[in-house]
């Protein structure tokens, strides 16, 4: 599970076993024992979410929508697809 980007605490992350058939662009992020899926295609939303209150979960989608380039790019360059 590659570790993409540190940031306020929070870890983002994808797990290298993604399920079969493989699912769509993401990334994971998780702080203690919070964790959350955010979607990066075809628009950033929030796919699951465990822990993290509302406050919480507008930051992390604000360093997404951020760091989305790097995650595609990191995403496409582990799967390469």
């Amino acid at each position: 599970m590659p570790t993409i980007h540190r940031q306020a605490g929070y870890r983002f992350f994808f797990y290298s076993n993604e399920g079969s058939p493989a699912e769509p662009v993401h990334i994971h992020v998780q702080k203690g024992g919070a964790e959350a899926k955010i979607w990066l295609q075809p628009e950033i939303t929030i796919s699951d979410s465990y822990g993290f209150n509302s406050a919480e979960l507008r930051g992390i989608l604000q360093i997404v929508v951020t760091n989305q380039l790097a995650f595609k790019e990191a995403w496409h360059e582990h799967f390469g697809n």
